[in-house]
Order: structure tokens, then C-alpha cells, then sequence
């Protein structure tokens, strides 16, 4: 049994000089915090074992460092192959109706739009966006016969180039 009071305790003692460390290390700041964190995550999993270690902040120090070696070294392939490859194509700015999709999605209430992205997006099944989100499917059917609706009207409304009625007088 883990004894939380004792890596509480450890935690608080030790987490300042950890991030010092971990930011001599890295150089990044938020990127320490990360590895840090990790860091006493591990800890916490292993805390029988590490709560008895000679050093439990050498524990910490040594996972840290091996933390920081990792991510240098996938940092490095990352370079290696912009390097080969060169650096991406810059990216174009958003086309209108990626605009006008993205706000009219952003007005459908939130199962809705998860289901039609789990639909669309990532090419699931009724029954298997069902199993996901813990529905039945004719609700998932619903959600999706529901967005679809909405999002037609919306996007209907926000058509610049609708065409519109004239009456004669």
C-alpha cells in the first residue's frame, strides 16, 4: 500500500529543486514542467519501491534526465527529417466554407457534434460511436439525423450566395 502522506510530503519538500533541475536540463520551462511531472508520476506508481531507495530524489533526478534524453532524441529525429524532406508547405489561410463549417458546428449542442465527427471524421459505425459514448444506437441516430438537420439550417442561413425570393408587387 501506497502511503500518500509520505509522498506528499516528499513532493513538497523536494518538487521546487526538481523543476530547477529539470529546467537546467531542458531549458524550457514548460517542457521541465512536463518532465517533471512525469517524472513524479512514475514515482507515485512505484512509491513502495522508491520511498525505501537510498535516494529518492536521486530517483527522481535520474528519471528526469532519462525523461529529457528522450525527448532530445526525438527532437533530433524530428530535425533529421526536416532535414531530408525540408520544412513543410506553409499553410494557406482557411477556405470560407472551413469558416463558415467550423461556426455552425460550434452552435450544435456538443453529443451532436461529436457524433457527426465520429461519423464523418473518423469513419465509425452507429453501433460503434453507440459503444463509444455509452448510448444506444437510435440515439446515435438521432444525434446524427438531429446535426445534420441543424447544421444544413445554419449553414443555409449563413450562405452568401443564397438565392432570395422576390415578390413581385
Amino acid at each position: 500500500m501506497r502511503d500518500a502522506q509520505a509522498f506528499d510530503e516528499f513532493y513538497r519538500t523536494t518538487a521546487g529543486r526538481m523543476l530547477r533541475f529539470g529546467y537546467a536540463v531542458i531549458t524550457d520551462r514548460a517542457e521541465a514542467q512536463d518532465i517533471v511531472q512525469e517524472a513524479y508520476a512514475r514515482a507515485w506508481r512505484r512509491w513502495a519501491t522508491v520511498s525505501v531507495h537510498p535516494s529518492p530524489e536521486s530517483w527522481i533526478r535520474l528519471v528526469v534526465t532519462r525523461l529529457s534524453t528522450d525527448r532530445w532524441r526525438r527532437h533530433r529525429g524530428w530535425l533529421s527529417v526536416a532535414a531530408r524532406t525540408g520544412p513543410p508547405e506553409p499553410a494557406g489561410p482557411p477556405s470560407e466554407d472551413a469558416v463558415l463549417l467550423r461556426a455552425a458546428l460550434r452552435q450544435l449542442p456538443p453529443r451532436h457534434r461529436q457524433a457527426l465527427a465520429l461519423y464523418y471524421l473518423a469513419d465509425l459505425t452507429v453501433e460503434q460511436i453507440a459503444q463509444e459514448v455509452g448510448a444506444s444506437p437510435n440515439t446515435v441516430k438521432s444525434w446524427l439525423s438531429r446535426g445534420r438537420h441543424r447544421l444544413a439550417e445554419i449553414l443555409s442561413d449563413l450562405d452568401p450566395y443564397r438565392s432570395v425570393e422576390v415578390h413581385d408587387a
